[in-house]
């Protein structure tokens, strides 16, 4: 089986790369429009700023490619910002059209008494649909979060598990064969390595549902 990790110059590349071979399977760190299709899974990782992560997406054509890659059936992850991406906009400086593949918004945090910006450190996930194939068969603990922004969710059927801060935090989103994470799995230990392997687990689809 083979992933192929989005590179479109802003991610955590690396780590997810080697996160992906110690579960076994094999990594490739692409931008190639070819590969990413024809790959079993694709994973959108993210880091930086809303905007100018779309803005590279376009330049390269990827945006097109990482939903030409959903519409045809196969598994897609966004990690942190990329999961951010996989939104209808976010408001990172500005307002920014992003992928549109699920509605929602990327907001950033309103300032809370205790609370910092940015949201760094452990914090516990609660499952919202523990029978989502990406949930099945794992145990609610703890995962690794960096982040300012946060999505809220038009449908709540696309709301997997949330964390608290303040309030509820939307932690993953899944339709179809389409997940994201805002936390990063790979630095999540056991509990993030096994999220990540029931992602590598899901089948690719022969006809993809309507996004």
């Amino acid at each position: 089986m083979s992933v192929a990790i989005v590179d479109y110059g802003m991610g955590n590349l690396h780590s997810v790369s080697k996160a992906v071979e110690r579960l076994g399977y094999e990594s490739l760190v692409t931008g190639d429009a070819e590969h990413i299709l024809a790959a079993d899974s694709v994973i959108l990782p993210g880091v930086g700023a809303f905007g100018d992560a779309m803005e590279q997406l376009r330049a390269s054509g990827l945006d097109i490619v990482v939903q030409q890659a959903a519409a045809a059936g196969q598994p897609v992850l966004g990690i942190c910002l990329g999961m951010q991406l996989l939104f209808s906009s976010g408001e990172e400086y500005g307002t920014h059209t992003g992928l549109d593949m699920l509605p929602g918004s990327a907001v950033r945090f309103a300032p809370r008494d205790g609370y910092k910006v940015p949201h760094m450190g452990w914090n516990k996930l609660i499952f919202q649909q523990p029978d989502s194939p990406l949930l099945k068969g794992l145990v609610e603990g703890h995962v690794y979060f960096v982040h300012s922004y946060h999505v809220l969710v038009e449908r709540e059927s696309n709301l997997l598990a949330v964390t608290e801060y303040g309030h509820p935090v939307t932690a993953i989103v899944g339709q179809d064969n389409v997940f994201g994470m805002q936390f990063h799995p790979e630095k999540s230990g056991e509990l993030g390595m096994q999220l990540l392997s029931n992602f590598l687990k899901l089948k690719r689809e022969s006809a993809k549902a309507a996004l």
